[in-house]
């Protein structure tokens, strides 16, 4: 079992920093390869670019909370909800 997690590529878990606008001013977000490309899946299922998906997310975070706590452990949450963790959130919310 643990080749599947420890015997991935290097590659595939390397943080990287993308650079983008939310809200008119200019930041990064770093989150490791992986993540990055199932925003860009996502991004490209909704017919946008992966920063045109961030910037509407984090606006309908902020939005519904007032705030973006955390913003990249966010996208990182939405990643696992896109790959089918579904399940763990209401277990998670109960808490």
């Amino acid at each position: 079992m643990c080749q599947i997690f420890a015997g991935q590529h290097p590659d595939r878990y390397e943080t990287v920093t993308r650079r983008l606008r939310l809200n008119g001013q200019s930041t990064s977000i770093r989150l490791e390869r992986a993540f990055w490309h199932i925003l860009d899946r996502i991004a490209a299922r909704e017919g946008v670019s992966t920063n045109a998906f961030i910037c509407k997310l984090h606006a309908e975070v902020l939005e519904l909370h007032g705030e973006a706590r955390n913003f990249t452990s966010l996208l990182r949450c939405a990643c696992t909800i896109h790959l089918g963790e579904t399940d763990i959130v209401p277990a998670i919310a109960a808490e």
